[in-house]
């Protein structure tokens, strides 16, 4: 099933275009798997290592902050938001795009209706050390949404500085025991 993202553009259930939808093994169409094809890169390492970390920081702001349901937003639901709050042009390709890097140079004014959107410092995207600390902050955010974690968390709060000593001491020998069970015996 396709729909219109309002500049003409068709897209799938995702927000990707029709043809990359249909791909359940995860293939984009390329030979080589590297999603590398014409118009996509320019060559310049930096500049796609940019992109790469653009990609990443919107992805991770995808799977950290979520609708009151827990579920993920869509690509449709942050598309028509950013549409709404820019006045311009904002497709769920364009968004798409920008997700998985196939689009690099986005505008600041894109970037901060993302950061409005999913409630981020527009620094999020501009400053490297700012974003570095935020998207640690995003994953704190994301491990508490598991309600073990959160519980855990919750019951530490009025430990003192030795209780927390000892509760994080316990934490490091459990985690270390269950690393072990998750190796593969030779």
């Amino acid at each position: 099933m396709t729909e219109s993202t309002g500049d003409g553009v068709q897209v799938g259930a995702e927000g990707a275009p029709p043809e990359l939808n249909g791909h359940p093994d995860g293939h984009d169409g390329h030979e080589d798997g590297s999603g590398n094809g014409p118009g996509n890169g320019s060559g310049n390492g930096q500049a796609s290592a940019e992109a790469s970390g653009l990609a990443a920081r919107i992805e991770a702001l995808f799977h950290t902050v979520r609708r009151p349901d827990r579920e993920q937003y869509t690509n449709e639901e942050v598309a028509r938001a950013c549409r709404e709050a820019t006045g311009e042009s904002f497709s769920t390709t364009y968004l798409w795009q920008l997700r998985t890097g196939r689009r690099d140079n986005p505008t600041k004014r894109h970037l901060e209706a993302l950061a409005q959107f999913f409630q981020v410092p527009p620094a999020y995207f501009f400053d490297e050390q700012q974003g570095a600390e935020i998207a640690k902050e995003l994953a704190l955010l994301g491990a508490l949404r598991d309600a073990g974690v959160r519980s855990l968390a919750l019951r530490a709060v009025g430990l003192s500085p030795e209780g927390l000593d000892t509760v994080s001491e316990l934490v490091d020998v459990i985690a270390r025991r269950d690393a072990v069970r998750k190796r593969p015996s030779s």
